[in-house]
């Protein structure tokens, strides 16, 4: 067992992505445990003497509704618990999701929600969300699977759990479109909805904001320069301080009507941005169609 061992405890909604969430942290080489009784993770995460889990780098439990002895406080009791110990470095996950997308996907899959045995699905979800929505509050990453595809939802635990990413602030920027909403991971969204549209230049509106050629015409916008100076200091201004005080991940959005040539010619700049100053992130086009919707930096 190295000197800290990582605990990714993983909870929230039924239906909401946390068995996926349990697999996708497999993938990445974490013992992942699903539905432990609250009343053994204490001793499931305490030293005996050469038991492989034990001398594991890095734990992810899964924790819901289903396990005996749950409870909102409980769970708060047990993570406090667990994070006075010096070995570990633990987590509190909490996997959230529109109650009515909750309730297309258990239509659709027919399954039965835990708590709506003798009551309607939509009951049970309201029940659920009153039991343990104090989590939501608790936890220290919240992730809204509400739009998200399994494919996103694979990158962004990537992005945020893989443990060979070194310390400090880990940062996303993701374009957008405003008419599909805005992404509920952004901490900073910026609307760039000013700013002349290609989309009503015919040779233009097939292209995205990665071609060079909506690149120059955003950039020719009188008003792109003054902006993009003022967005650099910004986050020139930020970044330090969000690291001087721990913040571990920052999610930056921009937005634009369709999500295929502002928003996303700005993403790009803003990381170019980002890198020059040795910051190292990760590109996400939202909107974009799918085999160019996700880059890297």
């Amino acid at each position: 067992m190295t000197n800290t061992t990582r605990v990714m405890l993983v909870t929230g909604m039924s239906g909401a992505g946390k068995s996926t969430v349990l697999h996708l942290l497999e993938d990445l080489g974490y013992e992942a445990i699903d539905n432990i009784p609250l009343a053994l993770l204490r001793n499931l995460l305490t030293p005996v003497g050469d038991s492989p889990l034990t001398r594991h780098d890095a734990i992810a439990v899964g924790i819901d509704i289903r396990t005996r002895d749950f409870g909102a406080d409980r769970v708060a009791e047990e993570v406090y618990a667990l994070r006075q110990r010096s070995d570990l470095s633990v987590q509190l996950v909490f996997m959230d999701c529109d109650e009515d997308v909750l309730a297309r996907r258990y239509t659709e899959t027919r399954r039965r929600h835990p708590l709506a045995e003798d009551r309607r699905l939509v009951d049970g979800l309201h029940l659920e969300r009153e039991r343990i929505g104090s989590l939501r509050d608790r936890a220290d990453v919240v992730i809204d699977t509400t739009m998200l595809s399994v494919t996103q939802l694979r990158q962004l635990i990537g992005e945020r759990f893989r443990l060979l990413a070194g310390p400090g602030l880990t940062v996303t920027v993701i374009s957008f479109a405003y008419r599909r909403g805005l992404p509920r991971e952004a901490d900073l969204v910026f609307d760039v909805r000013f700013l002349a549209n290609p989309h009503y230049d015919p040779a233009l509106q097939p292209l995205t904001g990665l071609d060079a050629a909506v690149g120059r015409f955003v950039e020719a916008d009188p008003a792109y320069a003054a902006f993009f100076a003022s967005l650099s200091a910004l986050l020139g201004t930020l970044l330090p301080n969000y690291t001087q005080e721990g913040k571990t991940y920052l999610t930056i959005g921009v937005g634009c009507s369709g999500g295929q040539h502002r928003s996303v010619h700005v993403a790009e700049r803003v990381a170019a941005f980002l890198r020059d100053r040795g910051v190292a992130p990760v590109v996400r086009h939202r909107d974009l169609p799918e085999p160019v919707r996700d880059s890297s930096g």
